[in-house]
């Protein structure tokens, strides 16, 4: 459920008209909904109840301050997987003691940073990472806790591109080397033992293959307690899906269920990282009509936003609903929703049935508060959106759209090169 809605025929975001907001802040433009959030917050821990986990939010899937902060007030801890997210949790007022730090690829840097902080824990990927993490945790005379990140092997029946618990990925150790790894971490000095991660991929609707992942998993733990190897934690990731199209999204309270299930017996710390379910139906992007063509059988309807605002279309071929802000009674057809990107993989939507609009009339992208802003990009050199959050009949602007210097900041012409003018 969220809490966008059309009353006399115009879309509103909770209790502010979504025209409202665009003449203020332009378009493109992020629009999230307060309610939406909390409710899919308070709705997701109440499933829970049994086991009173850890909710890590997963940061990567919106990192706008104001969205962690948010998360946090209602007793959220965050999942990081950069040095930059460890700085937005931090900014946000997210404890260290309430972070686990994920990834393939964490630099010395990044590591020293992390523990300076206080972090839960760091989910290594590799015995070359459990090295770094113990070399900086004895410069600065530290015991860092560690678990490591199990790849179990499982399909989870998603998008090839966010799937990470095969073999073939590139994601944690395989399981069958998963014991020798612990030992590996176990003799060395700076490292303390805590937990053990799993995450196989994102998008979920299904929940089998996270508990087959889980079962096989917890194997592993009652060995690594019979090697003497006390386990803490079990953090299974996040990944569950939500419906963009017509999927059959997991519910949280069967997907708790499940997982409260296979946890019996177990004295584990339950660790969830939940990311898209939270806020991918929580925010929209809205875009205005520039311009209508037809090119042979092929009607197109052009957009000020384009891929480099939400690429998600592109990159995954995914689907996204589109709305038009204000409702119309104006003749249907098929149209390919595209932006002004100088890419043919540029859109938002092929042979879609929409109504033809007119020039300046707006719609909006609908499920795109996850992976919409956080995978945006200057590409084209066209400046990133603005970002707003909706409370009841309030609004703010918790991003500025970008500015045109914003688009320079940090280039520098060297000395060698003569500048010919300095008007622009």
């Amino acid at each position: 459920m969220n809490f966008f809605n059309y009353r006399n025929g115009e879309l509103y975001c909770e209790d502010v008209k979504v025209r409202t907001i665009a003449g203020r802040t332009g378009t493109p433009v992020y629009i999230y909904s307060t309610r939406t959030l909390r409710r899919h917050y308070d709705v997701f821990k109440r499933a829970f109840a049994g086991t009173v986990p850890l909710i890590c939010y997963s940061v990567k899937a919106n990192p706008n301050i104001a969205i962690i902060s948010l998360f946090s007030s209602m007793g959220a801890g965050a999942d990081i997987v950069s040095g930059g997210e460890l700085f937005r949790a931090v900014r946000a007022g997210v404890e260290g003691r309430e972070m686990v730090y994920s990834g393939v690829g964490k630099t010395a840097g990044e590591i020293r940073s992390a523990l300076k902080n206080d972090i839960l824990m760091f989910n290594a990927e590799s015995l070359e990472e459990l090295d770094a993490v113990d070399a900086v945790a004895g410069g600065l005379g530290l015991k860092a806790p560690v678990s490591i990140r199990i790849n179990p092997d499982i399909d989870p029946r998603t998008h090839p591109y966010i799937s990470t618990g095969l073999k073939k990925n590139k994601f944690g150790i395989d399981i069958r080397y998963a014991r020798d790894a612990y030992v590996y971490a176990r003799s060395k000095p700076n490292l303390k033992i805590v937990g053990v991660d799993m995450h196989i991929g994102s998008q979920l609707t299904d929940v089998s293959p996270i508990v087959s992942a889980l079962r096989r998993v917890l194997g592993l733990v009652r060995g690594l307690g019979r090697d003497g190897i006390d386990i803490r934690y079990m953090d299974i990731g996040g990944g569950l899906g939500i419906t963009y199209k017509d999927e059959q999204a997991a519910q949280p309270d069967r997907y708790a269920g499940a997982i409260e299930g296979a946890l019996k017996g177990f004295g584990v710390k339950l660790i969830l990282e939940p990311g898209r379910v939270l806020v991918g139906n929580a925010g929209i992007l809205a875009t205005k009509v520039l311009y209508r063509k037809q090119n042979g059988t092929r009607r197109f309807m052009i957009v000020d936003a384009g891929m480099n605002d939400l690429i998600r279309p592109s990159l995954y071929d995914a689907y996204h609903e589109i709305l038009p802000v204000i409702e119309t009674s104006a003749r249907r057809f098929q149209q390919d929703v595209v932006g002004p990107i100088c890419e043919s993989g540029d859109f938002f939507a092929h042979r879609r049935s929409l109504p033809l609009l007119e020039r300046g009339q707006m719609i909006a992208v609908m499920s795109a508060g996850a992976y919409g802003f956080s995978m945006s990009s200057n590409y084209n050199s066209r400046k990133r959106a603005a970002e707003v959050l909706v409370d009841g009949e309030d609004y703010y602007v918790i991003r500025k759209r970008e500015t045109d210097s914003d688009l320079t900041r940090g280039e520098r012409i060297p000395s060698f090169i003569k500048v010919r003018s300095t008007d622009a």
